[in-house]
């Protein structure tokens, strides 16, 4: 902390030697954007400043907490590039009347405002004069509302972020150089992350082990009053059957066209559905994914800017659309409710509105939230669609009509059941009639898609059915699905792993690491190293990295939050267990743990096995350093390795010259796929960069470069971090014929057709090229 001390005491000796304008209020946000949208609504009597997220944390070089006397002590230091701010916060905060620490209201929200608070009470001669206030969604009632609820920072909230906070720096900071030692450097684990990895690698290991069991179904079509109707076989003998082979499904066929058939009953019954609940953190994820093909980061950043703010019809003046996005409750404010149900009422009449409101609850929720849901219902998808981006449309449009349906009335259904005997044999046929739509007006949802039965009116029971055609189909059981985005979501909810501000974080890291890749289907697989990471993980700390101790410790991470259990308590009952188990993983043999596969060394005819290097993975002999093969490879679709020739890879050449030896440059294959190198390597180690030929639209000076990345490709500046202008996609370098920016975006469709638009978001250029 000394560190921080020393900056808000250059703040105070700032504000004593200079004159400044006494600021009546300040109130303090986390994020940027809010500034201008809390601003309109509050006035010239305060000031709005941001602390852009955290500002003090546990240093970077070291591990920053420590045991003493049974208690757990916590070093914090200013954030890289934060000091300033934090000065200037203090500064305006010397001259307030009062002080309103604003950050988002759950548990990150609550540690930075009681670090900024720390800072301010520094320079402040009177710190009754700092408030802490949470408001779920930013319009005005809501925030005028809070500052008149003063409060004070929830220390029972800051208790449970820091023992998050401790458990993930231990985890981290303990485990990761082992594996350093044990595999390559530049690895990492974490309490949640690995265990994340363990459930997809567990996946993995189902799909492998699972045998398929072979069954047939029977199907007959039956005529009766000269209409066909379609059943399948349900009983033999009164009693579920399973028929394993073809042969006894023959069999069974064959007795079948031997009997007499009727109808045994006709049945008819409503059914009705009820909509969702309003979505939270994890539901919004999974349906953005389902429905949109949202990627979690994806959903949670369009999420966060319709929260802030986003300009509607006049573009000076942003607008909160949706309420506070990481949430885990599904309670509705009384306000929402009622402006909900005069909307129904209005827009669809007394029919699609229940008697009451829809009440949902959560257990375990953080009840201080609201569900996600649209702050002004009168703003509906088609006002929205004018004017934000197709993306921040089609997210608020699936918030809003959720919201809606989930306080409308139920879907109505008719089901029909026919029951087709004989002696032995029982057929069923079955179908669903919508009647009524109720909550579908809005929402469509995922139904079993059973088509209607329709039935002549005058179908009697004990009426003849004629088998007119009969067959079987064969069967056979499927392995468990590999893990989309959505499904490890809703996962990791399911198992208490992580919580609704953590899911994109895990995802995004354990991708980052290389640990799982996407398959063609677009769902998760791991890599040799994920595997390799996870099984020497789960070898050593059993007791720490599985399912159900992560799922208890989250329970325990509440219990702080609800004072029920002290924060140094936890972490030292985790920590005795933990350090016996991390000393002995550190103590054992250091030898590189290897992925053995199944070729041979061409050189000498070892085993060949998965390195892991910075540049990613490759394959080598077992025998290095006596042998020192190398080489990169390839996996095709079921996972057999296969070489690739470093003769081929050289191949194929350019037109192109080196700059720097003269040498005609060759195609070279490497962690982001091809480029274009120099073969004199590694005594020139030239490489190509593609470049446009306008300069840097933002400093003027510098060259757009084409860089690589994991999600693609990219044009960024080369005064990069000076100057961190970048373009994502294809550039035209032709100038929009409306506002002459310097290029043009390119955008395909799955025709091939290509789109010209202008980048500049206040311009509406768009154009097919022909």
């Amino acid at each position: 902390m000394a560190k921080a001390k020393k900056t808000a005491k250059k703040a105070v000796k700032k504000t004593k030697s200079s004159k400044m304008n006494t600021t009546p209020n300040l109130l303090i946000v986390e994020s940027p954007a809010k500034v201008k949208t809390i601003s309109k609504f509050l006035g010239s009597g305060f000031r709005i400043m941001s602390t852009f997220g955290h500002v003090i944390d546990l240093p970077t070089k070291e591990l920053g907490v420590e045991i003493i006397d049974g208690k757990i002590k916590l070093t914090y230091v200013p954030m890289k590039d934060k000091e300033r701010m934090i000065a200037d916060i203090c500064k305006a905060a010397s001259g307030a009347d009062e002080v309103f620490l604003a950050s988002d209201p759950d548990r990150e929200g609550e540690i930075i405002a009681w670090h900024i608070g720390q800072e301010i009470k520094k320079v402040l001669k009177d710190p009754s004069k700092i408030h802490r206030i949470t408001f779920n969604e930013i319009t005005k009632p809501a925030i005028q509302e809070a500052i008149t609820k003063k409060d004070k920072i929830d220390k029972k909230k800051v208790n449970a972020q820091q023992a998050r906070r401790v458990l993930d720096r231990w985890v981290g900071y303990e485990v990761s150089p082992i594996l350093w030692q044990k595999i390559s450097k530049g690895l990492s684990a974490g309490r949640v992350q690995s265990v994340a990895l363990l459930l997809i690698c567990s996946r993995e290991r189902e799909i492998e082990n699972f045998v398929p069991e072979e069954s047939w179904s029977i199907h007959g079509s039956f005529e009766s009053r000269k209409t066909l109707i379609d059943a399948e076989l349900a009983k033999i003998n009164n009693k579920a059957f399973k028929l394993k082979n073809k042969a006894e499904a023959d069999k069974a066929l064959a007795d079948i066209k031997k009997e007499n058939f009727e109808i045994d009953k006709i049945t008819e019954s409503k059914r009705s559905k009820s909509s969702a609940p309003p979505f939270m953190t994890s539901t919004l994820q999974q349906d953005a994914y389902n429905k949109l093909g949202f990627s979690v980061d994806r959903t949670m950043s369009i999420a966060q800017k319709l929260y802030e703010g986003l300009p509607l019809s006049d573009q000076n003046t942003p607008q909160a659309l949706i309420t506070y996005m990481r949430t885990d409750s599904l309670r509705i404010s009384d306000t929402a409710l009622k402006s909900s149900r005069k909307f129904i009422k209005n827009k669809f009449g007394d029919k699609y509105l229940p008697k009451s409101a829809n009440i949902y609850s959560k257990k375990g929720a953080q009840d201080a939230h609201e569900a996600i849901r649209p702050i002004d219902v009168d703003i509906t998808p088609e006002i929205a669609e004018k004017y934000l981006n197709p993306d921040a449309a089609k997210l608020y449009s699936l918030i809003w009509k959720r919201f809606m349906a989930c306080q409308m009335t139920k879907a109505e259904y008719l089901q029909k059941q026919l029951l087709i005997k004989s002696g032995k044999y029982l057929f069923k046929a079955t179908g669903s009639t919508l009647v009524f739509d109720g909550f579908l007006k809005v929402y469509t949802i995922e139904e079993d898609d059973k088509k209607a039965l329709n039935l002549p009116k005058d179908l009697k029971e004990k009426d003849p059915a004629a088998l007119k055609k009969s067959g079987s189909k064969q069967h056979f059981t499927q392995p468990p699905p590999r893990y989309t985005e959505a499904s490890l979501v809703k996962e990791m909810e399911k198992r208490g792993i992580g919580r609704p501000s953590t899911y994109a974080a895990t995802i995004s890291t354990i991708r980052r690491r290389e640990y799982i890749e996407k398959n063609e289907a677009k769902r998760f697989q791991p890599t040799n190293l994920g595997i390799t990471v996870n099984d020497l993980l789960v070898k050593n700390l059993p007791d720490i990295i599985n399912v159900s101790f992560t799922a208890k410790m989250e329970e325990d991470l509440d219990k702080i939050a609800h004072g029920e259990v002290e924060r140094d308590k936890v972490l030292l009952d985790f920590y005795e267990k933990f350090e016996k188990e991390v000393k002995a993983f550190r103590g054992k043999n250091a030898v590189k743990q290897l992925s053995a596969t199944n070729l041979k060394c061409p050189q000498c005819g070892a085993p060949l096995v998965i390195r892991y290097g910075k540049t990613g993975q490759f394959v080598g002999c077992s025998k290095f350093p006596e042998c020192k093969f190398t080489s990169n490879f390839t996996k095709n679709g079921d996972g057999k390795i296969h070489l690739e020739s470093k003769n081929e890879e050289t191949k194929v050449s350019s037109d192109l010259q080196c700059p720097h030896c003269g040498k005609t440059l060759v195609q070279k294959t490497g962690r982001f796929g091809p480029f274009w190198a120099c073969p004199g390597y590694p005594e020139c180690k030239y490489i190509h960069q593609e470049q446009l030929k306008m300069k840097c639209p933002k400093c003027k000076k510098g060259k757009l470069l084409k860089r690589k990345w994991k999600g693609g490709s990219f044009w960024g500046c080369e005064n990069y971090p000076k100057c961190q202008f970048s373009i994502f996609g294809e550039v035209e370098e032709s100038k929009c014929p409306k506002c002459k920016s310097p290029y043009l975006l390119m955008q395909k469709d799955r025709d091939g057709n290509v789109t010209l638009s202008c980048p500049n978001k206040e311009c509406d250029y768009k154009k097919k090229k022909s």
